[in-house]
């Protein structure tokens, strides 16, 4: 109960944060009275609880994008290859039946053994993954399907092939395509969040995030080997910048927090799989009624203002 409490009142800081000056007076009242309530729920997560939360989102046991569609959709079909150099197994896309409606699922997908994991990359998405998600994403729009993306990406593959079949170009594809989509798109992080590699398919119209996994611009171990040379200082690296999602959710990085089973979503996929269903199925209602141009110009203005500071009065 007391954990809910905190989402809530993250989430109500998070949207008051974001509103321009009301004439000409901030809400510091009201921000300030809800702070008072969130410190009295929760103290600040030490530095072992932020690490857990990362420990948590790398689980191998958690389920992965697979698990999800086939518990939550019906009737898949799913496609392969970009139709220019071949199929990447790291992502997955297709379509299917979500609660009485077709939708467009993308999703990147870990592998459970030694076998799988080489094969998919161990989830790592080469330009060939984001040329088949771009597939999908042009096949929804075409057919004003919703899409859906599930996102659990340690970040895009760093590797020469990677580079040499344009990498960095394939991830920025991606993103003017989402941003011009006239469909409604909700993403989810339900793992690893990593750098290019998740943004790549979340620049959606809302993007969720579930209680255990992590959102960062780059890995606790790349940015303890940046700052102090030493990957070693990942949990301190972690308590610096806050990938958990309690605090992605104050910041205004991603619109909701979908709870997990006791334990994390590992301990019981039907349950994990039915309040994650919920999140995106409550996602899609508030945005039916709404016209393509409408869509567009609303996701524009949440990401060009993500991170934005006005000066006090």
């Amino acid at each position: 109960m007391a954990r809910e409490a905190e989402v809530r009142l993250r989430g109500q800081l998070s949207r008051l944060r974001s509103l321009p000056l009301l004439r000409g007076a901030r809400l510091s009242g009201e921000l300030e009275r809800l702070q008072k309530q969130l410190e009295r729920i929760v103290e600040e997560p030490s530095d072992e609880e932020i690490w857990r939360s990362v420990e948590l989102a790398r689980n191998p046991d958690r389920p992965y994008a697979l698990d999800y569609v086939e518990r939550l959709l019906e009737d898949w079909f799913e496609l392969h290859g970009d139709r220019q150099h071949g199929d990447d197994a790291a992502v997955v896309a297709g379509l299917g039946r979500f609660r009485g409606r077709t939708v467009v699922l993308i999703g990147n997908q870990k592998g459970r053994d030694v076998k799988e994991r080489t094969k998919r990359n161990f989830g790592m998405a080469y330009p060939e993954g984001y040329g088949k998600a771009m597939r999908a994403m042009e096949l929804a729009d075409r057919h004003g399907f919703p899409l859906l993306t599930l996102i659990d990406i340690p970040g895009a593959y760093p590797g020469v092939t990677a580079e040499q079949h344009g990498q960095g170009g394939a991830i920025a594809r991606s993103q003017s395509l989402m941003a011009r989509l006239r469909v409604p798109t909700v993403a989810c992080i339900i793992g690893e969040g990593g750098s290019g590699g998740a943004i790549a398919t979340a620049l959606a119209d809302r993007v969720l995030m579930q209680e255990n996994a992590m959102y960062t611009v780059i890995s606790p171990e790349g940015c303890a080997a940046i700052l102090w040379r030493d990957a070693g200082e990942a949990k301190k690296a972690a308590a610096a910048f806050k990938p958990d999602a309690g605090h992605c959710l104050e910041l205004g990085v991603v619109d909701a927090v979908v709870p997990e089973p006791e334990g994390g979503a590992q301990t019981d996929f039907d349950d994990a799989a039915r309040l994650l269903g919920d999140a995106l199925a409550e996602s899609l209602e508030m945005l039916d009624g709404m016209s393509g141009e409408e869509l567009r110009q609303q996701r524009r203005v949440r990401f060009r203002t993500i991170g934005q500071v006005s000066a006090a009065p």
